[in-house]
């Protein structure tokens, strides 16, 4: 029977039927085909990340399109010359040297011990007298020498004052041991601030720097390494206390936060317990000062506590306890991060590449106007945006909303949930065209976070949220002396020096920014107990 005759002698009922179970597989085959697109953009967004580049970096095809602002600057090019040296008939240019000659490659400065060792001549001794040296040349090659430590011993002569024979006692003189840093400890004020940089600098966790101490002879217990740096960070607790205040001060105040490995749980039915995710909280202020807060969760209240009645601008991410706060404090201004809303448009490749790639050239045009006048004046710099940046900010959300009435694209799709966070957020995107101070996004801040990120790989977790929180303060000291232009290890050993006896109501001082101004032209010595260092300090 063809489909026609089965049409024919099919009924009203039946047919109803059939065209509703072709509807239901209709809907089913919808179904299935946005799921397949869904679960195709994971796997291609997931190759991205394991066999792809991760970085979000895009560079234009056409560095001629770049805008121009109406300033044409056409800057001279400097092109490096090669030396050339006269040799006869011609010049002969002069190739870079191998490191060599006189002057190879290798740069250092006056710090940097030199150990000179003088080559034989390669002639016979016999035959010396018939050679006259004429000058030298030098070889210069970087060494290296195993973990540098030493032992300073501190010698106090004992005198017995002279008495006549019938003296009942004799009367015994030594002066007392020099000061340190914890009392009763032998750790040098130098060990200590060396301990700190290398685990909260340079990421070497506490057990490799004591095998580092063993193998070059010290003998020194892991506990006594972890108590010594407990020590020292608690001394240092005001300092970032004072720091923390100042930063709560700025009028642009960027913040974030980022996950870490802190304390254990509850050990489970199976006698097993794992690490607690905890958070901390960084916070960059308007004078290149960060601070680390830790919370053992991330929860709306540490936001709420933590910002507890601050007033000025707010930058941070999409993160919505920021939006709340701003929203139920009318002194705060919440602006919003453009990297954060272009993350999304740049995730959105895998499935919408045309969409997408219109979407980052409009923010990567936006960033080469900020580029370009981010050195300006506040003035000038607020009226170059209202200028360049406005019109192109107005023009990529008009875009956005016209996408989104035409209602052509998939509602899961990444291109949407991009665009839907980007419109969710115009007024807080908007903020730094009303306000010179307020950045773009949050990439200054971002790079800061990049030390706890790495250090994660390296120490893993913190076994207590009291060390955690001591991890924060270094970091918070440690990040800020490089934002500030100060060497960590002179910073640190002056300051463990001179923190117990600064007045409290002036240890803000202490903190890098303010210590950079106060005592780095003359800072308190690496010099426990030499000449001139009575009890350890000037």
């Amino acid at each position: 029977m063809s489909n026609k005759e089965l049409a024919v002698s099919m009924n009203h009922e039946q047919i109803a039927t059939l065209l509703a179970s072709h509807a239901g597989l209709a809907q089913d085959y919808d179904h299935l085909k946005t799921r397949t697109d869904e679960l195709q953009t994971q796997l291609d967004w997931f190759k991205r990340q394991l066999f792809g580049t991760k970085s979000e970096r895009r560079v234009s095809p056409d560095e001629s399109l770049q805008l121009t602002l109406g300033e044409l600057q056409q800057a001279e090019s400097e092109t490096a010359t090669e030396p050339t040296i006269k040799v006869p008939g011609h010049e002969r240019r002069v190739g870079p040297i191998n490191g060599n000659g006189d002057e190879g490659d290798l740069r250092f400065d006056d710090s940097v011990p030199v150990e000179q060792i003088i080559l034989p001549s390669g002639i016979a001794a016999d035959d010396l007298n018939d050679y006259e040296k004429i000058g030298e040349k030098k070889s210069r090659h970087l060494a290296q020498k195993p973990g540098s430590y030493f032992v300073r011993e501190f010698i106090r002569s004992v005198y017995k004052k002279k008495a006549p024979a019938d003296a009942i006692e004799d009367e015994i003189y030594c002066i007392p041991p020099p000061w340190t840093v914890l009392d009763r400890s032998f750790a040098d004020v130098s060990l200590l601030a060396g301990l700190l940089i290398d685990k909260f600098r340079y990421h070497l966790p506490l057990y490799r720097q004591h095998q580092r101490m063993n193998a070059c002879g010290v003998h020194v217990s892991r506990g006594s390494l972890t108590n010594w740096v407990h020590r020292t960070v608690e001394l240092l607790v005001p300092v970032y206390e004072a720091q923390m205040k100042s930063i709560l001060s700025s009028q642009v105040l960027a913040m974030d936060e980022t996950p870490i490995k802190a304390g254990r749980k509850k050990k489970n039915p199976s006698g097993r317990s794992k690490m607690n995710t905890a958070y901390f909280w960084p916070l960059f202020g308007d004078q290149d000062e960060v601070a680390f807060h830790f919370a053992p969760t991330r929860s709306h209240s540490v936001v709420f506590e933590l910002l507890d009645g601050y007033a000025g601008t707010l930058v941070t991410d999409g993160y919505e306890a920021y939006k709340q706060f701003a929203a139920k404090n009318a002194e705060v201004c919440h602006a919003a991060c453009w990297v954060h809303t272009r993350r999304g448009f740049d995730k959105a490749l895998v499935s919408d590449q045309d969409l997408a790639d219109q979407a980052l050239q409009q923010i990567a045009n936006l960033y080469r106007v900020e580029e370009k006048i981010r050195h300006l004046a506040p003035e000038k710099l607020q009226a170059k945006r209202a200028l360049h940046s406005k019109p192109i900010v107005e023009g990529f959300f008009e875009w956005l909303r016209k996408l989104q009435a035409e209602q052509a694209l998939l509602p899961s799709s990444p291109f949407t949930k991009a665009l839907a966070y980007a419109l969710e957020r115009e007024k807080a995107l908007k903020v730094f065209l009303e306000n010179p101070a307020v950045p773009l996004d949050t990439n200054h801040l971002e790079r800061q976070i990049r030390p706890i990120a790495v250090g994660r790989k390296n120490w893993m977790f913190c076994w207590t949220e009291v060390g955690a929180r001591y991890t924060g303060i270094a970091h918070s000291l440690l990040s800020t002396c490089i934002l500030q232009g100060v060497d960590p290890f002179i910073y640190l050993v002056d300051v463990l020096q001179r923190v117990e006896t600064h007045p409290a109501a002036k240890v803000e001082e202490l903190t890098p920014r303010l210590w950079k101004e106060k005592f780095a032209a003359d800072p308190i010595p690496d010099c426990l107990g030499s000449v001139g260092c009575q009890d350890g300090r000037d």
